[in-house]
C-alpha cells in the first residue's frame, strides 16, 4: 500500500483547509485509516481515525469538534477536513493505514505499518 498526503498550506487562524491521502493496493479499503501530525521539536501525535468502512471514526480532543476525518474506498481516498483552525494546528499531516485492526483505528504511531510522506500545514496568527 502507497499513500500520498495532500492539502497542506498556509492558513489564518480561523480558517479551513481539506487534506488529501491517495491510496494505491487492493487492499486499501479493508484497513483502519488514521491522520497524524508531527510539529516541529514535538512526538507525532494522532488526530483521527476511521474504520475501514467508514462506520467508527476517533479524535483527539484538540480537534474534536473542528475536524473530520472521511474516506472514499472506491477511489481509495481518505480526507481530513480542518475547520477553525488554530496556530497550534501547524503540523506535517501524515496519513496512515493499519494493516492488522481494520475494525478499530488505534492511536499510537506504531501500530500503523504504511505512513504517506506528510503534508505541511502552516497557520497564522
Amino acid at each position: 500500500v502507497q499513500l500520498q498526503a495532500s492539502g497542506g498550506g498556509l492558513v489564518q487562524a480561523g480558517g479551513s483547509l481539506r487534506l488529501s491521502c491517495a491510496g494505491s493496493g487492493q487492499i486499501f479499503g479493508n484497513l483502519a485509516m488514521g491522520w497524524f501530525r508531527q510539529a516541529p521539536g514535538k512526538e507525532r501525535e494522532f488526530v483521527a481515525g476511521i474504520r475501514w468502512n467508514g462506520g467508527n471514526t476517533d479524535y483527539a480532543d484538540s480537534v474534536k469538534g473542528r475536524f473530520t476525518i472521511s474516506r472514499d474506498n472506491a477511489n481509495k481516498m481518505l480526507y481530513l477536513q480542518m475547520n477553525s483552525l488554530k496556530p497550534e494546528d501547524t503540523a506535517v499531516y501524515y496519513c496512515a493505514a493499519d494493516l492488522a485492526r481494520p475494525w478499530s483505528p488505534e492511536r499510537t504511531p506504531h501500530e500503523y505499518d504504511f505512513w504517506g510522506q506528510g503534508t505541511l500545514v502552516t497557520v497564522s496568527s
